[in-house]
C-alpha cells in the first residue's frame, strides 16, 4: 500500500509537514493550536511536538519543501504565541487534574490512551520532584501531556506550577523555533534536510522513554513496580504535595 495515498492517517500524525500543509494559510495558528492541545488535552499525546516546532522554525525562512509550497510562517508570532499556547495548555491540564482527579485517568487502554503513559508521567513526577518534573517533561513526548494533569491531581501548588510551567514553556518552544529558523537561514537548501532532521529529533525525543522502559524491564530502574503492594506504591491522592 502506498502510504502517500492515505491522507493524514495515523502514519502521518507525527509528520509535521503534513499538518502544516493541511493548515495552509492558517499554519501559524495551527501550530499554536497543536502546542496548546498537546500540553493541555489528553488526546494531544498523539500530536507532533518537537518536530513540529523545529519544522515551523525552518518554514519561517523557507517556503518550499520537496516541491511543495508552504505559506511563510511568522517568527515573531511563533516566538510570542508559542510560549503562551504552551503555558496556557499546561495550565488547563493542571486545572483539569485538580478538578477531576483520578477520574480523568480512569479509563481503559485504547489507541490514543495507555495507562502506562500515566504511570510513566507519575514516575518522573516522583523521581525528580514536582518543580523539576514540570520543567523536564517539556522535552519528553507523551510525558509532557500527562504530567500536567497529574501534577494537578497530586495537588502541586498552582502558583509553583505556573512558575515552572512558564520557564519550561518558553525554553521548549522558543529554543526549537529559533533552532529551525537559524538552520533555515544558514544552511543552503535546508528543505532537503527537513525530513532527516525531523527523524533525528523524533529519535532523540523518544530516547528518554525507551531508556526508562529498558531500565524498568531490567529491574534496574526506578519506574513503577506493579509487584509492590498497592499501599507501598506512590500515592495518587496528592497529600504529600499539598
Amino acid at each position: 500500500m502506498d502510504l502517500a495515498l492515505i491522507p493524514l492517517d495515523i502514519t502521518e500524525w507525527l509528520h509535521p509537514t503534513a499538518w502544516l500543509a493541511l493548515f495552509g494559510t492558517f499554519a501559524t495558528i495551527g501550530v499554536l493550536a497543536i502546542i496548546f492541545a498537546e500540553t493541555g488535552l489528553l488526546f494531544g499525546c498523539i500530536l507532533p511536538g518537537d518536530s513540529l516546532l523545529f519544522t515551523a522554525g525552518i518554514l519561517t525562512a523557507v517556503t518550499e519543501v520537496q516541491g511543495e509550497h508552504f505559506e511563510p510562517l511568522s517568527l515573531p508570532w511563533l516566538l510570542i504565541g508559542g510560549p503562551i499556547a504552551a503555558i496556557a495548555g499546561a495550565q488547563l491540564g493542571h486545572w483539569l487534574g485538580a478538578r477531576y482527579g483520578r477520574k480523568l485517568f480512569d479509563r481503559p487502554d485504547s489507541r490514543i490512551f495507555k495507562q502506562e503513559w500515566v504511570e510513566k508521567a507519575e514516575h518522573y513526577f516522583n523521581r525528580f520532584g514536582p518543580a523539576k518534573a514540570v520543567l523536564l517533561a517539556r522535552f519528553i513526548p507523551i510525558v509532557r501531556t500527562f504530567l500536567n494533569p497529574l501534577a494537578g491531581m497530586l495537588g502541586m501548588d498552582a502558583r509553583k506550577f505556573l512558575v515552572w510551567n512558564a520557564i519550561g514553556g518558553i525554553v521548549w518552544t522558543d529554543a526549537l523555533f529559533l533552532l529551525g529558523h537559524f538552520l533555515g537561514t544558514r544552511v543552503p537548501n535546508i528543505e532537503r534536510y527537513i525530513l532527516p532532521g525531523v527523524a533525528v529529533i523524533l529519535i532523540l525525543s523518544v530516547i528518554p522513554i525507551v531508556r526508562e522502559m529498558m531500565r524498568g524491564r531490567g529491574g534496574k530502574g526506578n519506574g513503577p513496580n506493579k509487584n509492590v503492594p498497592e499501599e507501598s506504591r506512590p500515592s495518587l491522592s496528592g497529600d504529600s504535595y499539598r
